[in-house]
Parts: C-alpha cells; structure tokens; sequence
C-alpha cells in the first residue's frame, strides 16, 4: 500500500444505510481516513453516537428543531453543531474537507454537490437523484472545474471501473445489471395486489426504505440509466437494462470489438464504497469475496417494461431531457413517501407518476432556480393528485 497522505471526508447522510457503510470502511483504514463532517436527516441519536467514536469536527442534523437534542447530546465534547439545509450545503465547502460522500436521499443532494463542485472537492457520488435532476447542470460545473466525481452505486462503479485503462471511444454499449426486485417473477394481476410490507422485502441488497421501493418498482433502475448517460457521455438508447436476479454481474460495458468487460462480486455495497475511497488505489479487505464455483449459473433476461411502467417512463424522460427528469424524480419522490405512509398502493405509484407528468409542461432549461421551481411545483402538483388514489391496503403477498 503505498504512503498516502489521510484523506478528510464529509458524509451527507451518515446515518443511512451509505453512510453507516462508509464509517465502517474508515474504521478499517483510520490511518487514512477521517470524517471530518457528519449529517444526518432526523437520527439525532444515532448522529451522536457516531460523533462520539470518530470526533469529526463538525456534525449537521438536517432539521433545525432537533438541535437543541443535539448539542445536549454533544455537550461535553467540542464538536461544532448546526442544522439545516444551508448548514449542509455550506459544509462541503470546508477547507479540512478532501472528498464529500453525498449519501443523502434524494433531490436534497443537488445543492450540496454544486457547491462540492465549486470548491474543487472529489465527490464519492452515492445520490442518483442529483444526477436525473441536474446531470446537464452538474456536467457543465464540472468542466470549469478540478472536482471530478468517483461513483459509489455498484453499477456505476462497475461502468468506472470496467472503463479503466480504455479509450472510451471505443466503448459501443453499456449494460446495466437489474437484480429485479421482489416482484421479478409475478404476474401483472399480481403486481396490483402487492403491499409496502411486500415492497420492502428485497432478496439481495440491504438498503433504506426509499431505494428499497425504487428497487421494487424499477424506478432505480431508470435512475441508473440516466446517471450512466450524465456520468459517462452514453446515449440512451446505448444502455441496455439487464435482469440479473444473482445480482453478481454488476454492470457490463460492450466495446466496438464486440468483447463486453463486467465486474463482479457480492452484493454488498462496502465494495464500490471503498473502490470510491481509496481510488485510484485499490484497498485490502477482510470482508467476504465472491467465490465463483458458489454459482452454477448467471442468468440474465429483459425487464418487463409493462410490468415496471417507471423504468419506460425513466427511458421516455431522459429522451425529453430538459426538465422532464427533474420532474419524473419529485413525482416519484412524492409517491414512495405516500407509500410509506400507506396512503396510496404500490400500483397506483406509477399512476400518480405519470399523471404528475402529464400535468406538468416540461422545457429545456436547466439552470438551477428553473429546477428548483420545476422540482418545487411538480410536489405540489404530485401532492394535489394523490386523493384520486386509493388508500386500501392489501393482504401481503408471500414470497
């Protein structure tokens, strides 16, 4: 391992299921790394705890009327306590900060990767949604700029790493692996009968509540087409989503020559964590490596696109591109939260998607305050829709 110098880092959303995979991995190399920043979203408990074993010298917790709880918490260690969005935006840009994981959930990365952005910082990029919402915004900042972004989803990872040492010219394909979700193998009768319960039961990956959903719907999958088209330059129609229930293959990227390189390993998100960390260099570990004879067979086969609705709406938006992206994201922002408030059905998620775009006229600016004011309006008008919808709940379908 070579003589590095210790990297600081911030972690946007360190309570999370990212970020709690991030403060694992700098438990095993604190030589080389520190988190300097933490923030959390409302885990005031949890925050505190994690201030208390790594001392960063700074910890946020995203709503102001939690603070106080905070600082109590905190009291008798001299660790700098603040709160709200401005507080998180405005942290990335601490000169003690090397490289910002963006673990936030949702449209509230946009803000705080833009400033990462204008302050030449490496961004371990785990927040899809800044890339559907503002890829052209971010891509443009990122020219007149020395940050660069090191992706932490595993396929996108996986898109890096394969792209390695290649002239990207070269690269004719790119193919996203798809595990499938829960609901891989139901009818579409089925699909109008399942629960949250059923939702939230994914057979691979361990995740928080809201990419859970997305993984049961498939709308993360359409996320992930549309961060590989911002992240790597590949037109829509040159990415191909694959369902690959192993969740082995990670992503696949095809060369003009007609060879296809993929990376692979377990599903567990430690691995593209660490790979985003450390790189360039690569990082021992002790934890589990993929054993290839555990598996007698890798299969792959085409998403059902009537079936899982959001991931065509996903290939439809980015093809609009302009506003149209923001606005699918807060339309389907607004659906998994009513979901996970069981105020509307798994099945009616897509409905109330596509009724949101329908009512909202999508243009091709993409200038912060005009996404800002598309992201605001198209909640509202997600929100105004959701009385059409019904709130009964269904008997769990058992897997």
């Amino acid at each position: 391992m070579t003589d590095s110098p210790k990297r600081n880092i911030a972690i946007l959303g360190s309570t999370g299921s990212i970020g709690t995979q991030t403060l694992d991995i700098i438990a095993e190399y604190p030589d080389r790394f520190h988190p300097t920043v933490l923030t959390a979203g409302t885990r005031v408990e949890l925050l505190a705890e994690q201030a208390r074993r790594f001392r960063p010298a700074m910890v946020i917790i995203a709503r102001p009327e939690l603070e106080p709880k905070l600082r109590t918490l905190l009291s008798d260690l001299p660790i700098e306590v603040a709160s709200g969005a401005d507080a998180i935006e405005q942290c990335v840009a601490r000169a003690d900060v090397d490289l910002v994981v963006t673990a936030m959930v949702g449209y509230s990365g946009l803000a705080p990767t833009l400033t990462a952005i204008r302050h030449n910082k490496i961004i371990a990029l785990a927040n899809k949604e800044t890339l559907v919402v503002g890829g052209a915004l971010i891509n443009e900042r990122l020219a007149c700029s020395d940050s660069r972004i090191i992706p932490v989803d595993s396929e996108h990872s996986a898109i890096f790493q394969c792209l390695e040492g290649e002239d990207t010219r070269l690269a004719q394909k790119i193919i996203l692996t798809a595990s499938g979700g829960p609901f891989r193998t139901l009818s579409r009768a089925q699909m109008e009968q399942v629960t949250l319960a059923d939702a939230l039961r994914h057979p691979n990956w361990s995740m928080g509540a809201k990419v859970t959903i997305d993984s049961a719907s498939m709308m993360n999958k359409g996320f992930e087409m549309i961060e590989a088209h911002r992240l790597f330059g590949c037109p829509p129609g040159q990415i191909e989503v694959v369902v690959h229930p192993q969740s082995i293959v990670h992503s696949m990227v095809q060369f003009k020559d007609g060879s296809i390189k993929a990376q692979l390993g377990v599903p567990d998100m430690h691995l593209p964590i660490r790979y985003a960390l450390g790189y360039p260099e690569r990082l021992p570990s002790e934890q589990k490596t993929l054993c290839i004879s555990d598996y007698s067979s890798l299969t792959f086969e085409a998403p059902d696109l009537e079936k899982f609705p959001l991931l065509r709406m996903a290939f439809e938006a980015i093809e609009a591109d302009g506003t149209a992206p923001c606005i699918l994201n807060a339309a389907n922002e607004i659906a998994v939260a009513a979901l996970l408030r069981e105020q509307i059905r798994f099945a009616d998620m897509p409905r109330l998607v596509a009724d949101t775009i329908a009512a909202m006229p999508s243009s091709q600016e993409h200038d912060y305050d005009t996404l800002v004011a598309v992201n605001a309006e198209a909640r509202r008008m997600a929100e105004s829709l959701l009385p059409r919808y019904s709130t009964i709940v269904s008997t769990p379908i058992r897997q």
